[in-house]
């Protein structure tokens, strides 16, 4: 009875450090995806958001920068800190009981899933902006920020009857590619 407490209260403990890792993991890492991506396809961010941005990562982007500055219009520093944060997230996580080599491999996943999460996030948030309030402040960015991945879809599949499909297109092509991403997984 006191082995399955103590092995209770670890499982709890456990459970509270993975919640602690994963959220600060999933939001450093998300605003660290979210800097590659505004400098990638340069939009510029509306203050606070930009400020946000570069406040909670700049610690992080600026060291890795004087090593690996940024080629052909990309910020591969903050690319490269998103997936040392996944890294080191995956490292806590499975701290003894997995090869390097997995961990390596799941945080490559973890961070393809992010980036579709991200996508589907900000697809969610500009078909709320459309629906509740189109000339919202943040509705220019968030279109900006989904332009690039619209584009050719709404290139294929034009407004039908004054209504864009693109965005639930893109949800649908963003979960299989999830789906895929988790099959693939599964084989390691």
């Amino acid at each position: 009875m006191v082995t399955q407490r103590f092995f209770f209260r670890g499982d709890v403990v456990f459970g509270i450090l993975q919640l602690i890792v994963n959220t600060v993991a999933g939001v450093l890492g998300g605003v660290l995806l979210l800097r590659f991506w505004m400098q990638a396809i340069r939009v510029r961010p509306p203050m606070s958001v930009g400020q946000f941005t570069y406040t909670l990562s700049d610690w992080l982007v600026k060291p890795i920068r004087r090593i690996i500055p940024g080629v052909g219009g990309f910020d591969w520093a903050s690319l490269i800190g998103a997936f040392l944060v996944v890294l080191i997230a995956n490292s806590i996580m499975y701290f003894g009981g997995a090869s390097a080599e997995l961990i390596v491999v799941g945080a490559v996943f973890r961070l393809l899933n992010w980036i579709i999460y991200g996508f589907i996030a900000l697809l969610i948030i500009e078909a709320v902006f459309s629906w509740i309030n189109p000339h919202a402040p943040l509705a220019p960015f968030v279109h900006a920020l989904n332009d690039p991945l619209l584009r050719p879809i709404r290139r294929v599949i034009p407004p039908i009857g004054g209504i864009d499909l693109s965005v639930l297109v893109a949800l649908i092509l963003l979960q299989i590619l999830q789906h895929i991403l988790a099959r693939a997984a599964a084989f390691i």
